[in-house]
């Protein structure tokens, strides 16, 4: 059942009884939305449906134009702003398939994706959530580098190997649909970090979550969108903890993990703060919140770094900028 405040359009080539739901969230993001829709239809498994979703998108006007030629194959629901969490629930809502495939809008597939995926989630039952590795692409210095290498996963997928990151669930699942539903679905209250939260649910209900290595998809990483912000991603993570804390029934050990995961997570935030201080000019702040974040991290390199910012800090900074331009090749500034 949906709310009747959604409009929804079922294009005349949408199957009736699909196999798999693809959901597509999109807010701001007319530009990409093509490369993403353009690599679902080139699938070499075609029994799906395309659940496009307009989560209240400023760019309404160049999203439905861009989408004209491809209505009659997909589901297009548009809704007043609920944040990706509302979205993504509202195409769960939609969705007549017993699976559900996640496409961020600005991310791509490779033509074997569904079928690779299908495969391995119909031959085991007992797994809930399926991902597979991806290829980095868009402005980054990590273009045409696997994720995995910077968002690893290790070991089974448990509950205390979510929480300490060494397994790191990529956005473009598979997964049974009754599962998401189960869990209680995506907490429209988090703007940012809703899947670790829902996984971190499934998880501690029974569910398994499964990954391989095989890179299926491609994601972007771009300027400007949340993401790409560490302060909003550490702050964020910071309140899924806090959540799991407070409504999941933790054992000892998971309560443990968990404490030395916010312990470090926080002295992220404070050093990435130290260094948004440090880009706007304030020696203070700076030296301030890298203190706070060297009592974790305990480096002689920042310790040296907090005593010779205020005296040098033009230095550093020209420091930073050429380490950019000429090791990274593009700016790793935010915000």
């Amino acid at each position: 059942m949906t709310d009747k405040n959604i409009q929804v359009k079922r294009g005349e080539q949408v199957k009736v009884k699909p196999k798999v739901s693809i959901i597509i969230p999109t807010y701001n993001v007319a530009q990409y939305i093509t490369e993403a829709l353009d690599s679902v239809l080139a699938q070499t498994f075609a029994d799906y449906e395309i659940i496009v979703i307009n989560d209240g998108a400023p760019d309404t006007p160049e999203l439905e134009q861009v989408l004209e030629p491809y209505l009659e194959y997909i589901i297009y629901a548009k809704q007043e702003n609920r944040g990706v969490s509302g979205a993504r629930n509202t195409g769960l809502r939609l969705a007549r398939a017993d699976f559900v495939a996640q496409l961020d809008p600005d991310d791509a597939w490779m033509p074997d994706y569904l079928k690779v995926q299908m495969r391995i989630i119909e031959s085991d039952p007992a797994i809930d959530v399926l991902y597979p590795n991806a290829v980095i692409f868009g402005d980054t210095s990590q273009a045409g580098k696997e994720l995995m290498r910077f968002m690893p996963s290790t070991g089974e997928v448990t509950f205390q190997r979510l929480i300490s990151q060494e397994c790191n669930v990529i956005t473009c699942v598979t997964a049974r649909r009754e599962s998401f539903f189960r869990a209680g679905l995506f907490d429209e209250d988090l703007r940012c970090s809703e899947d670790f939260d829902l996984w971190l649910r499934i998880i501690k209900q029974g569910g398994r979550i499964a990954y391989h290595r095989q890179i299926l998809a491609r994601y972007r990483r771009r300027q400007g969108s949340h993401t790409s912000d560490p302060i909003w991603t550490c702050q964020n993570f910071l309140k899924v903890l806090e959540k799991a804390e407070r409504i999941l029934n933790l054992t000892a050990s998971e309560q443990q993990t968990l404490v030395q995961s916010r312990d470090r997570i926080q002295a992220m935030l404070d050093m990435y703060e130290g260094k948004k201080a440090f880009f706007n000019g304030d020696m203070r702040s700076a030296v301030k919140s890298l203190t706070k974040a060297n009592t974790f991290f305990k480096s002689l390199k920042i310790s040296l770094l907090i005593k010779f910012l205020p005296i040098a800090p033009r230095f550093f900074l020209r420091l930073y900028e050429a380490r950019d331009h000429f090791v990274y090749k593009t700016s790793t500034k935010f915000d």
